[in-house]
């Protein structure tokens, strides 16, 4: 069951978004391909937490400056990911279940968000802001062995007075996860649901943009 869970999140994000953090303005922004790499657990019933890692890619367009109090969207665009369809000896059934969180950029103020794009997900995605936390949520499932692609995510910003903007994921452990979803995997015993948290490891900065 351990070195199942390894694998299954290998690539699936989880998601992933799921990766999903950029900026572009009005002036000329720079782009960059960016890997998130993750450390996961998943809390299965019977054998206990155990270790997982994913991945997911995604490129990042963002503006080298911005003026004060001008306007910026932050905008990602997920690359598609493929979920394992066997491991070893147990068959994954599904992803279900998913948020991941986007910190609001310290030295901006959040106006709005939305998601376009994405294919496979089993559901709708929907992003709501709370508490300086922008949240993608999605139902799924997505199948073993399914392709599937994370919406592009756009947020408005308005920049702060001065300083820099620094775009990055949410997640700094297990008890604070940046991204959480459930494994289902067929075993002999059943189906066997592991919900499944995840913080990006190490945490890259997608951009700086400076303000001035």
């Amino acid at each position: 069951m351990k070195s199942a869970l390894r694998r299954i999140s290998t690539r699936a994000l989880a998601g992933t978004a799921v990766a999903l953090l950029p900026i572009v303005v009005l002036a000329s922004p720079a782009s960059a391909a960016t890997t998130v790499n993750f450390d996961c657990q998943a809390n299965a019933p019977i054998v206990g937490p155990q270790s997982a890692s994913l991945s997911q890619d995604a490129t990042v367009t963002a503006p080298v400056t911005v003026a004060a109090g001008a306007s910026l969207d932050i905008v990602v665009n997920p690359a598609p990911t493929t979920v394992p369809s066997t491991v070893s000896s147990f068959t994954i059934k599904d992803l279900t279940g998913f948020a991941f969180k986007i910190p609001v950029p310290a030295n901006t103020t959040y106006v709005n968000a939305t998601l376009t794009g994405g294919s496979g997900l089993g559901s709708t995605p929907t992003i709501t802001e709370s508490g300086g936390v922008a949240t993608v949520n999605f139902d799924g499932p997505i199948a073993g062995g399914a392709t599937f692609q994370l919406p592009t995510v756009t947020i408005w910003l308005t920049a702060g007075a001065s300083g820099t903007i620094e775009t990055h994921l949410g997640g700094t452990s297990f008890t604070d996860p940046g991204l959480t979803f459930t494994t289902v995997v067929s075993s002999f015993l059943g189906d066997i649901s592991a919900p499944t948290a995840c913080f990006p490891n190490p945490s890259p900065v997608f951009s700086t943009t400076t303000i001035g």
